[in-house]
């Protein structure tokens, strides 16, 4: 290992907790992925709990970590009218739809993908970044 990767910029929450910065997360995490690595061994040189290591670990090969997983980071949007002789659209399934309107579909030419009001954001995060890819 040998490796110390400094996280000075780690400021504590009123709570005691230490607010580690994502680069230091991230870079920590690309490590941890590292074969032959000890995820403990990796933690404890560091001062972090092994465990909250192999959290950010998941979290890193989940994509969560990347710039385009940011909560920040909006798709472009365009409304367009149905082209003509194509069927309209099936609506949502009434589970799906918790209030009129509620939830978002996106129209290809050959699919449509419709996420209903009760996705959870972690879900949503996932579609989102499989079609920008």
């Amino acid at each position: 290992m040998g490796t110390k990767l400094s996280n000075e910029a780690n400021r504590s929450t009123r709570k005691g907790r230490p607010n580690h910065p994502i680069e230091f997360k991230r870079r920590l995490a690309q490590q941890a992925c590292e074969a032959g690595v000890s995820v403990s061994r990796l933690a404890q040189e560091h001062g972090v709990n092994a465990n909250l290591l192999f959290k950010w670990r998941r979290h890193y090969r989940a994509g969560l970590f990347d710039e385009a997983a940011a909560p920040t980071a909006l798709l472009p949007v365009s409304i367009m009218q149905e082209p003509a002789g194509r069927p309209p659209a099936e609506p949502l399934p009434p589970d799906c739809s918790a209030a009129p309107g509620a939830g978002i579909e996106i129209a290809f030419s050959d699919c449509t993908v419709r996420i209903g009001s009760s996705a959870d954001m972690k879900m949503l995060r996932a579609v989102l970044a499989l079609l920008r890819q």
